[in-house]
């Protein structure tokens, strides 16, 4: 009997607040959007074979071989050798990958790439395990020690809602995003490479901070004022952005987008003075946007160093993301990543 033939998507995500909290056990407000990875294939024994438009090189994975993960070339191979590691397929499939989601620019196309994978190798465990799979994928890939928002958010995603994830025990309560608002996302030209960021070297100081004055999302900003220089500063920033994340979500829940632009632009001061993860290029998008007519408030989204940044505005009121930016995009809340066999 031959093989029926799949799909397997995966969305990747925007976080609206609360970047930088969820290895500290914090919260965020993210949603899942309308861009994302698709994979099609037909199943075949052995190995894995893929092809991409959007990345250089095709791989070719021997199912049967143990691998070095970090030695595989081309180096988004990296990512289909490590989730394999991790599901241990029965069989492999031979496919293709089409994104819209641009990479390195701070909206989980690594995260997205990995869900769809293991998808693709027919995994079948829970929606948690599926995420926690994913981030330890990403660690064995690229060697970054990230948190789970990427992974919670593009599986619990639910059409026309946000999400408030507690990572104290990764709960997720799903709020209903307003419908005459916009979320636009606009590409600062910046490239984000967080392996090569100082992502590790900003958890290492919030854990460094939590060893002093107990979990930062329960610690307040007098707890902080205890610790000296860059711990206190980064340990400032996840105490009030949890903060800002809990007033966001009633914000949003009772359609206040005053509020929730006003706590958005907060979050990326924060971040740019006390988490110093923002750049000069963000900083100058961030504020072009806070002027622009209808915009409630915007911010850098995900770890920063470049990538993108988020803004919260009227419906319509930026018909035109590529003129502010380049490259933007104006995006939807949408369901999480799924399985179909055509």
């Amino acid at each position: 009997m031959t093989n029926p033939r799949f799909t397997v998507y995966a969305p990747g995500r925007v976080n609206l607040i609360g970047d930088h909290t969820d290895y500290a056990g914090g919260l965020a407000l993210p949603c899942a959007i309308d861009l994302g990875v698709t994979i099609a294939g037909i199943h075949q024994p052995g190995r894995v074979e893929l092809q991409t438009d959007a990345l250089e090189g095709n791989v070719v994975l021997d199912l049967g071989t143990k691998h070095d993960v970090a030695s595989i070339e081309p180096r988004w191979g990296r990512y289909v050798a490590a989730v394999a590691q991790e599901v241990r397929p029965s069989q492999g499939f031979i496919g293709s990958i089409e994104s819209t989601l641009p990479t390195g620019a701070g909206l989980s196309s690594s995260a997205a790439l990995e869900i769809a994978l293991a998808l693709a190798m027919e995994f079948n465990g829970s929606q948690m395990e599926l995420a926690l799979l994913a981030q330890r994928s990403e660690l064995a890939a690229v060697g970054v020690p990230c948190g789970l928002l990427d992974q919670l958010s593009i599986v619990f995603g639910r059409a026309g809602h946000a999400m408030v994830i507690d990572f104290a025990d990764n709960s997720i309560e799903h709020v209903a995003f307003p419908e005459d608002l916009d979320v636009v996302v606009l590409h600062s030209g910046q490239e984000r490479q967080l392996a090569d960021s100082h992502y590790a070297e900003r958890r290492a100081s919030c854990e460094l901070a939590a060893d002093r004055i107990g979990p930062l999302p329960k610690a307040t900003i007098a707890d902080t004022n205890t610790l000296d220089g860059d711990t206190r500063r980064r340990a400032r920033h996840v105490v009030s952005e949890c903060e800002r994340v809990r007033q966001s979500a009633v914000a949003l829940r009772e359609n206040d987008p005053t509020t929730v632009g006003q706590l958005m632009t907060q979050s990326h001061a924060s971040l740019r003075d006390d988490f110093q993860v923002s750049t000069p290029v963000l900083d100058e998008l961030v504020d072009r946007l806070n002027i622009t007519p209808g915009v409630y408030g915007a911010r850098l989204t995900g770890a920063g160093f470049g990538g993108c940044v988020v803004a919260l505005s009227d419906r319509g009121a930026i018909s035109d993301p590529n003129a502010l930016s380049g490259r933007g995009w104006i995006v939807h809340p949408t369901d999480g990543a799924r399985r179909k066999t055509i």
